[in-house]
């Protein structure tokens, strides 16, 4: 699952890594403070946290009229926590009706961001993600949390800066669309979002579809599947995991996810390779369970050679029970072109019906131009309802001086 970079109006004159309070022409001062972790959910130094929340859903509704996507108290938490493989700076702004350092409320928070910086492969690049609620905007608040964002992300010397942002339904073809440079997927040139990334300097690189499967599949159509998928990949077994990922295969998991992060298709996006191990695996499964999630993988065993072939991942929030996400799919380059892909993804469809009854949609993403997963895709239902702009920004080299931002 994504956050999403969802822009306002551009007023105001923030100081860049200050927690101090900001003023817009004709808008209420804000404050930015760093979102620490709490004792617990419950403590009142969470309300950062709750405060953050509260803005994912404000504006998951105004986008696609539901909250299935947005973040939860234990997702905002452990990213912040969990700092092994990725440093996670999350800040929000507070309409500033009390001093600093005074109490806030969770209903105080106007805004929030994320600067996501990895650790181990890509260590060049910062994901930064930026929210304002809907009535808070075009007040200056969205240009203060970037600035706040962009100060980080030069502070750790990162000058590639990567985001999204969604909108529903995708434009048509013409003047009012900006085209992927992929030449698949569309957003809307004029709307809000793509004119605050787009006087930043910021590039489109591509564009996500998202799509919404609806559960439980109808037997008439998954059964089919199943039998054409299983004929083509005779010489692999499926294994499927809830929960947990047996020892024996840790090491072989984690050479699926690490091949993940180079060769799913991403455009003009700077990607490196993200190299994971045994205990990397060990360490997500327990970052799910500490955000409240369970998960199901399937993979497919080249069984002549003992070898993983492919995986297909899903995670699913315990305190939503309808609301199922579909994570990384992948199959291997040498072993594609025998259905593993629908093999794997059907075998995890079935073990929700068996494990997870409750489960009514699956949301997934792929890239517009990855035309063999969005075909699986297709069969199996899926529906598209929204797309994802991804956009980069490069900063220039640390040594190169402030001059070097495209911003000016």
């Amino acid at each position: 699952m994504s956050e999403h970079t969802v822009a306002t109006g551009d007023a105001g004159s923030p100081v860049p890594g200050s927690t101090g309070a900001t003023t817009a022409a004709g808008s209420p001062r804000v404050r930015i403070e760093t979102v620490e972790v709490p004792a617990s959910p419950d403590d009142p130094g969470a309300w950062a946290v709750h405060g953050t929340v509260l803005v994912s859903e404000a504006v998951d509704e105004q986008v696609y009229g539901h909250t299935d996507l947005s973040l939860d108290a234990g997702t905002v938490v452990n990213s912040v926590a969990s700092g092994g493989y990725r440093r996670t700076v999350r800040r929000v702004a507070v309409a500033d009706g009390a001093a600093p350092g005074s109490p806030a409320r969770p209903e105080d928070v106007v805004g929030r961001s994320m600067v996501s910086m990895p650790l181990e492969g890509g260590t060049h690049v910062a994901l930064v993600h930026v929210a304002v609620r809907p009535e808070h905007r075009r007040r200056g608040v969205g240009t203060a949390l970037w600035e706040d964002a962009l100060a980080i992300t030069r502070d750790a010397g990162r000058h590639v800066v990567q985001g999204d942002s969604s909108f529903a339904p995708e434009p048509p073809p013409g003047p009012g669309a900006l085209e992927a440079p992929t030449g698949s997927g569309r957003v809307p040139r004029d709307a809000a979002a793509t004119r605050f990334v787009l006087r930043r300097g910021f590039t489109l690189e591509q564009v996500q579809r998202h799509s919404v499967l609806d559960l439980p599949v109808p037997a008439a159509r998954l059964d089919p599947l199943r039998a054409a998928a299983t004929e083509r990949g005779a010489d692999y077994r499926v294994h499927v995991w809830t929960d947990d990922v047996p020892e024996r295969w840790l090491d072989q998991v984690a050479v699926l996810e690490t091949r993940m992060s180079t060769d799913a298709p991403n455009a003009g996006l700077e990607v490196e390779e993200d190299p994971w191990d045994a205990q990397r695996v060990r360490t997500t499964v327990q970052d799910v369970h500490d955000r409240g999630q369970g998960f199901v993988i399937a993979a497919a065993e080249h069984v002549p050679t003992g070898t993983l072939a492919g995986f297909s991942m899903v995670t699913y929030p315990l305190d939503k029970p309808a609301v199922v996400y579909q994570e990384d799919t992948l199959v291997l380059r040498e072993h594609r072109g025998r259905s593993l892909g629908m093999l794997v993804k059907v075998a995890v469809l079935d073990e929700l019906a068996r494990s997870r009854p409750t489960a009514r949609r699956v949301h997934t993403w792929n890239a517009q131009e990855n035309d063999h997963m969005l075909a699986i895709n297709v069969a199996l239902g899926f529906a598209p309802t929204s797309v994802d702009a991804e956009w980069q920004l490069r900063l220039g080299e640390p040594d190169d001086g402030p001059g070097a931002t495209p911003e000016g």
